[in-house]
């Protein structure tokens, strides 16, 4: 069982401090953090205008800084020694690695009229890559904080997360929804958080009492910019085309119901029939996991979890034998109410809502069956849910 490891302020600090070549006053540097995501249920909603429903999660990236008045974001990787710069007044053209995530959030802030400084930074990670937790929303809303004053970003929280996902649309070229950086800013400690993705109302939902979240990595890494992810979008855009042809009024698939969508199935090719189908049930059981989850109805939320991955094998197309096979080995375990994939799919883990005795007994069998049927090695985290990104005391 992996326990999700702390960055911890203190320990930032002396690492930054280890650093520098010339002394730092500690009480100089800032700690910055912004949290990875688990989507509890709701998945490839968020770009269609429907209901998402995360949580921010206590597996994070971490930024350990001094400013500067140089114009330059200035990083080393705490893992690797790794160092890297990003001029965050005038980024220039995509590098395609990780520091376009930076590069691309100071150019959307500076657009959005915030001020954007230059700084001197650790840059530490407890959130697994390509796992599909959102490292990337992460990085974003670490590296927004790391850039603004003392205070964070001179926007509200989902002000920044909309400035994020900008970031990542128009400057990384991943065509995604707001669902993972609303969660980085936005999160509530001990609550998911719903979202409508078209008004951005949104409510804390507080987890079922009793109930543990669990993440388990299937070991297959996941790569947004490199897989069928704009695909999909593009595959829900041609059904919403062809429902519009007979009803005009319809803007995305939240406002397609499915007997619209089977009068217009003849028009449509079956893939894009296929993923509209997807998003339409989806969005129906985000809404009805809400309300099983006040109700502490326990069934229901297994029920709806099974249908959602069923769904995202067989109609979206973006699990995986061996997230499948995961949540098959979680469904079995005693104790465990509700498994699914997580994320945008092609890889990375499941969430698992269980009752606390029986985490042990669901990482001894994913430890016992899963490599042996897979090659793979698999992880599993005991994740809680946590505020949005910010300034890191011990503990956010």
């Amino acid at each position: 069982m992996c326990k999700p490891d702390t960055v911890g302020r203190e320990r930032m600090t002396n690492r930054f401090r280890d650093l520098r070549d010339a002394p730092v006053d500690a009480a100089a540097i800032r700690v910055v953090r912004g949290p990875g995501r688990v989507n509890l249920i709701g998945e490839h909603t968020d770009y269609n205008d429907g209901y998402v429903l995360p949580a921010a999660i206590d597996l994070e990236i971490a930024i350990a800084l001094v400013p500067t008045d140089d114009g330059r974001a200035t990083i080393t990787l705490d893992e690797t020694g790794e160092t890297a710069s990003v001029d965050v007044l005038d980024v220039g053209p995509r590098r395609g690695d990780w520091t376009d995530y930076i590069a691309g959030t100071a150019r959307e802030m500076a657009r959005a009229g915030l001020a954007v400084r230059g700084f001197r930074g650790l840059l530490a990670s407890t959130l697994p890559e390509a796992s599909g937790l959102s490292s990337s929303a992460a990085l974003e809303l670490a590296s927004a904080w790391a850039m603004s004053p003392v205070g964070g970003p001179a926007v509200s929280p989902l002000e920044m997360a909309r400035i994020a996902q900008r970031a990542e649309n128009e400057y990384v070229g991943v065509r995604c929804g707001l669902m993972d950086q609303f969660a980085a800013a936005c999160g509530v400690p001990g609550s998911a958080v719903m979202l409508d993705c078209r008004t951005l109302g949104h409510r804390p939902v507080a987890l079922p009492e009793g109930l543990v979240v669990c993440v388990v990595h299937s070991g297959v890494p996941r790569t947004l910019v490199t897989s069928a992810y704009n695909e999909r979008r593009a595959d829900c855009e041609r059904a919403v085309a062809s429902v519009r042809e007979q009803e005009p009024s319809v803007r995305a698939l939240r406002d397609v119901d499915l007997a619209m969508l089977g009068r217009a199935a003849a028009g449509m090719d079956r893939l894009a029939e296929m993923r509209a189908r997807h998003i339409i049930e989806e969005n129906a059981r985000v809404l009805d996991t809400v309300a099983a989850f006040v109700a502490g109805d326990l069934p229901a939320i297994g029920a709806l979890f099974a249908a959602s991955h069923a769904s995202l094998r067989d109609l979206f197309e973006v699990s995986c034998p061996e997230l499948d096979l995961l949540v098959e080995l979680s469904a079995a375990t005693p104790g465990v109410v509700a498994a699914r994939m997580t994320g945008a799919g092609f890889g990375g883990c499941i969430v698992v809502l269980a009752m606390p005795d029986a985490v042990d007994d669901l990482w001894a069998r994913v430890q016992r069956d899963y490599p042996a049927q897979t090659g793979r090695t698999p992880r599993v985290w005991r994740v809680r849910a946590v505020v949005g990104a910010g300034e890191l005391t011990d503990y956010s």
